[in-house]
């Protein structure tokens, strides 16, 4: 079972995130984009990383090394995105933040590059298992601004890593065993910056049915606010 709801939200008139995912005997892969560079550029890169991600994936699953196949796959998507990104002045500067997970019968893999993030729950307790690359996370980082001052932070929207803006792009990579977790989320900050992870929480323990728990919380980041695109990709941990 997967919940998988994307809204354009109460503040924007396009919707640049994207969510998609792939379920096959030996292998599930899931991604969250959310993309940047005005007018439609944002839309079409979110678009475009995600389904090449997929494709890259369900195309090399049985010629790549297993551990290697989710970096490969998501350079391979970056430099797509930028060689696309030069045939067109208007696409100048596009790009996207991306977090993925890959699921075997032998390890769960996330990969994350942006501010898009993966939050997973084990008995009943809730982790951000991705990092922001973000310009208030490197803040936060330092010292100079506390997890407090972070969370409506004036720059909080500006991000220190995308795909697809330059050639080549570092992926931070998340090894976990299968039983580490139960459920994982996908999302983009159009919901972090509205929810609380207790609150996320609260909501996943409350709904059996992973489709209407993403729609209850696209539903409650729209009445707290609802200022971004928010996507919302759910689903378990098993193979």
């Amino acid at each position: 079972m997967v919940g998988l709801v994307s809204d354009v939200g109460l503040k924007r008139t396009l919707n640049e995130d994207f969510a998609i995912y792939l379920e096959k005997d030996e292998f599930k892969i899931y991604v969250v984009t959310d993309g940047m560079g005005g007018h439609n550029a944002g839309e079409i890169a979110s678009k475009m990383a995600a389904e090449q991600i997929i494709k890259c994936v369900g195309e090399e699953f049985f010629s790549t090394t297993k551990e290697e196949l989710i970096e490969v796959a998501i350079q391979k998507s970056n430099e797509i995105v930028f060689e696309y990104s030069k045939t067109n002045e208007t696409l100048n500067g596009m790009g996207t933040t991306v977090t993925a997970c890959l699921i075997t019968k032998d390890f769960i893999q996330v990969a994350n590059v942006g501010d898009s993030s993966c939050l997973a729950i084990k008995n009943g307790e809730i982790k951000k298992i991705t990092k922001d690359h973000s310009l208030v996370q490197e803040l936060v980082d330092s010292g100079s601004i506390t997890e407090k001052d972070a969370v409506n932070h004036p720059k909080k929207n500006i991000i220190t890593r995308a795909l697809g803006t330059s050639r080549s792009v570092n992926v931070d990579i998340f090894e976990l065993k299968n039983n580490d977790y139960d459920i994982y989320i996908l999302c983009s900050d159009g919901l972090t910056n509205e929810l609380t992870n207790e609150e996320i929480l609260s909501i996943i323990k409350e709904e059996n049915n992973y489709i209407n728990a993403a729609k209850r919380l696209v539903s409650l980041a729209k009445e707290k606010g609802g200022r971004d695109n928010i996507t919302v990709l759910l689903f378990g941990g098993e193979m």
